[in-house]
């Protein structure tokens, strides 16, 4: 089914990805690993091409394929790629399109496995990376070095404090590949590819996917840019499974009605947390106080699902109010029908050192709080209760 562009996002996510699902209104689970030939022509001709999608399971799967379809429907693009996980795609199109000498520029606004990976495994590959403030008007550009940069990642909106990075600059960033972490807007939030962005990558185990059953990954871009990334995901192994693409499909259907409900409790509860006397900054890009408040509303279609807030009595007033938290959870994931509550600096960010926790504004009384699908007034009840 081709994509139609005039039709609204939550309509093409009922729409796309489809094809190898014939009539049947759920997804077809493919779960095979290996398909015959035709013979031995057949055989080379399968081995030989790009993403043949009866083959073998490293290859291509249909029910993953149909997943990647829906997804370059929704972000505009020409075609995807899925991944065993979040991490999985970016490490893959980091590894894909750069080498041994090439130069990497990235916001110090990154999920700290990312920033790990950049200043781990890439740092010992001999890939030079550079980190930036990427709320710094012109900083992403200025660090771009012209014939040697050949990556500039960023992630917008950031975890865990909702910091943006402006994607019409870093579309107009021209000769190196530009990256964007979307996760946290989802494709119905934003579109980095209309803004001049090469790729975008998700996590789609989190509101994508959105029910907490799957675990996977996907990049989003042109053709032939996401045909390379292919060529070295094959060897690289990180495929993603077809049974969390099937579920991943599954929360496509819902993902605009679902982020739609959660984007509206989480201003409604970011601007309760304003007002209560035990917060003292709230970070989310909805209220009007957010310093990037104007940038938020020129690219983004919702201001997101997920919103942090700094105690006043810092890490002893976090363990409090988690362990008395009720109806909200204490984990560490997003996009799921519950609400949960982490903190960041003993939970997604304990990999870096204290000096990195503060570069990217991770203190001890920052709580990341991302928004399910429960009754705001709910929630507020449950966190007056908790934070006494």
């Amino acid at each position: 089914m081709s994509p139609d562009p005039s039709l609204k996002p939550s309509s093409r996510a009922i729409r796309a990805g489809r094809d190898a699902s014939g009539r049947s209104m759920a997804p077809a689970l493919w779960a095979s690993s290996v398909w015959e030939s035709d013979g031995f022509d057949d055989a080379h001709r399968r081995a030989t091409a790009l993403r043949a999608d009866e083959f073998y399971g490293r290859y291509s799967n249909p029910t993953v394929r149909s997943f990647e379809e829906a997804i370059a429907d929704l972000e505009g693009a020409e075609d995807a790629m899925a991944f065993a996980s979040g991490m999985g795609a970016i490490a893959s199109t980091v590894l894909a399109l750069c080498s041994s000498g090439d130069h990497i520029v990235a916001t110090r606004q990154l999920y700290a496995g990312t920033l790990a990976f950049l200043q781990g495994p890439c740092q010992r590959f001999g890939i030079d990376v550079t980190i930036v403030d990427g709320t710094e008007p012109g900083a992403v550009g200025a660090a771009v070095e012209p014939g040697r940069t050949t990556m500039v990642l960023i992630e917008t909106p950031s975890n865990p404090r909702l910091e943006l990075c402006d994607l019409d600059e870093i579309g107009s960033i021209m000769s190196p590949f530009t990256v964007v972490d979307s996760t946290f807007a989802t494709p119905v939030g934003q579109q980095p590819l209309a803004h001049g962005v090469d790729l975008v990558v998700h996590s789609a185990t989190k509101g994508i996917a959105g029910h907490n059953d799957a675990t996977i990954g996907v990049v989003a871009g042109e053709r032939e840019l996401v045909d390379a990334i292919w060529g070295y995901g094959v060897l690289h192994g990180a495929m993603a499974s077809p049974f969390d693409a099937l579920n991943a499909l599954r929360g496509v259907r819902t993902l605009a009605v679902r982020t739609a409900h959660q984007a509206a409790t989480a201003q409604h509860l970011a601007e309760w947390l304003t007002e209560h006397p035990a917060i003292a900054a709230v970070h989310y890009p909805g209220l009007s106080s957010h310093p990037q408040h104007d940038l938020a509303k020129r690219q983004m279609r919702q201001f997101g699902t997920v919103l942090a807030f700094d105690l006043v009595e810092g890490h002893e007033g976090v363990r409090r109010l988690i362990d008395r938290i009720e109806l909200a959870r204490p984990a560490t994931s997003l996009g799921g029908p519950e609400t949960l509550l982490c903190h960041p600096q003993t939970t997604t960010h304990a990999s870096l050192t204290p000096d990195e926790q503060v570069a990217c504004g991770v203190t001890d009384g920052l709580v990341r709080m991302t928004i399910g699908l429960e009754d705001a007034g709910d929630l507020v009840a449950d966190l007056t209760r908790a934070l006494g």
